[in-house]
């Protein structure tokens, strides 16, 4: 049982660095107990993404590699990306499958909401499944063609050994989308 606390108050926030697409924020903050203390985060943006774990008729997931240049190297995992102004997030789902492996989907699942680093970020991301795939392409953001990577459903959980399988959004949907689905049988 979470014990209910007030929430630190905030005596200053100041954008200390920024870039093109990032400001960091440094807080002052005085904690319920009056112990003051400063952070940094990256300055809230109020943008969401989404991450889809595609499933084929065939019982196969669609993973993408691509390049992440926070590691330097091609990572393989599920298609993703930001919700545009005055999309959905199940809108943002099914236009970041039709750009990224060339399908839509039937039917989306939500299967939970995660944020990554929360003491750094504030952006929040939907987990979901989709199924019931059929063949339309959008033209997507990326710098080059995406290599889509089919891996049977029935091997899912080799795909965590993987070198190339690491980030841990993707796990986290991997793991959901399989409870979600032995359910659903």
């Amino acid at each position: 049982m979470a014990i209910s606390k007030d929430k630190p108050q905030i005596l200053a926030a100041e954008v200390v660095a920024q870039s093109r697409l990032f400001k960091i924020e440094s807080l002052d903050l005085r904690f319920s107990n009056g112990v003051e203390r400063t952070y940094e985060r990256m300055q809230p943006s109020g943008r969401h993404a989404v991450l889809i774990v595609p499933v084929t008729a065939d019982g196969d997931l669609l993973l993408i590699r691509e390049y992440s240049v926070g590691t330097e190297r091609y990572e393989l995992g599920f298609p993703k990306g930001l919700i545009d102004a005055g999309e959905t997030a199940f809108e943002a789902a099914n236009r970041e499958l039709k750009e990224e492996i060339g399908f839509g989907a039937q039917r989306l699942h939500p299967l939970k909401e995660v944020i990554l680093a929360p003491s750094y970020f504030s952006s929040r991301m939907t987990l979901f499944v989709g199924q019931d795939l059929y063949p339309e392409r959008l033209e997507g953001d990326e710098p080059e063609q995406l290599e889509i990577v089919r891996w049977p459903l029935a091997q899912a959980e080799e795909l965590l050994n993987h070198l190339d399988f690491a980030e841990a959004r993707s796990i986290s949907a991997l793991f959901l989308a399989l409870k979600y689905l032995a359910r659903e049988e």
